[in-house]
């Protein structure tokens, strides 16, 4: 145990963990920290279990970079695993930067060596899903052709096969390519895979123009993981970064009708908090990922007493 592990306090063993929220038309939510939220504390992947463990989540998001981390230090992925599984905690995903979509030959074949490296670590922490991101294809000078996608994305799933964790493609709202929730679809729908599955985020829907109901088209089986975050309505959509995402509930985001519409899909969603705002990295970690989980369960009861869903 780090000196910062033994800080933070162990884990009772009595964890008084929150139930889970009832069911809205079939639908289920559950509760995840992506340690992106907490990245700014520069805690060890072992920290960052405890922390979110304490703090009543049963999922937790690691960033692949993390895990790699902990594994070159000497910490057996093995014994992270059996922590999280003693501590409640499913390693509901994980997010990684691999360059898999790209057309240069060389440095794709480069993206899916990559993938498979952050595949068997996520495989050996006990983790099922990873990000696949446009990484590599973001930017203006790049042209990704969606098609292409498609197949490229078809190969990620089979090497998920092999792995044993399903990749989630995932779109960055200020992405070239990618950007949308409509241009996912597509590429997930092409790719004909049972394993294809589309990764969703707030403020990237709002970044890149999505809108919520574009949600609707996504299926219980499409659908593993959403990331919980808000953006304020200043500045304006187009200038927004990710350093001004905010806690949810506390911008504009329409949380109410996206959650709204998971329920009525009858989709099990895990509802993983993901920001990256410096100035909640002032208050302490626990008090931070606490915050986190209080304002995804306000969001899921706000849904409910809106009595939008039928």
């Amino acid at each position: 145990m780090s000196a910062a592990t033994a800080a933070l306090g162990m884990i009772p063993a009595s964890d008084s963990r929150a139930a889970a929220p009832a069911p809205a038309t079939g639908g289920t939510f559950r509760y995840a920290l992506n340690t992106a939220t907490l990245r700014g504390y520069k805690l060890p992947l072992a920290d960052q279990i405890v922390l979110t463990a304490q703090a009543g989540y049963t999922g937790i998001e690691p960033w692949v970079e993390d895990i790699a981390k902990a594994a070159a230090g000497g910490t057996a992925l093995g014994a992270l695993k059996r922590q999280c599984a003693d501590a409640g905690l499913s390693v509901i995903s994980a997010i990684g930067f691999a360059a898999w979509a790209v057309d240069d030959d060389a440095a794709r074949a480069k993206g899916m060596e990559q993938m498979k490296r952050d595949m068997d670590l996520v495989a050996q922490l006990g983790g099922t899903h990873i990000a696949a991101s446009p990484a590599g294809v973001y930017k203006a000078d790049v042209k990704l052709d969606l098609d292409r996608a498609a197949e490229r994305y078809r190969a990620v799933l089979e090497l998920g096969r092999e792995m044993g964790v399903i990749p989630q493609l995932e779109f960055w709202g200020a992405a070239a390519n990618l950007s949308r929730v409509d241009q996912c679809l597509y590429v997930a729908a092409r790719a004909a895979h049972p394993d294809a599955c589309v990764l969703a985020d707030a403020y990237h829907m709002y970044r890149g123009g999505s809108e919520a109901a574009s949600l609707r088209l996504l299926g219980r089986s499409a659908t593993h993981c959403f990331h919980m975050n808000d953006y304020p309505a200043q500045p304006a959509r187009e200038a927004l970064k990710d350093s001004d995402r905010v806690w949810p509930g506390d911008g504009i985001a329409p949380l109410t009708e996206i959650l709204a519409t998971f329920a009525e899909n009858r989709a099990s969603v895990w509802l993983s908090v993901e920001l990256f705002n410096a100035a909640y990295w002032q208050r302490p970690a626990p008090e931070t990922a606490r915050t986190g989980l209080e304002k995804m369960k306000a969001s899921v009861a706000k849904m409910h007493a809106a009595g939008v869903i039928g």
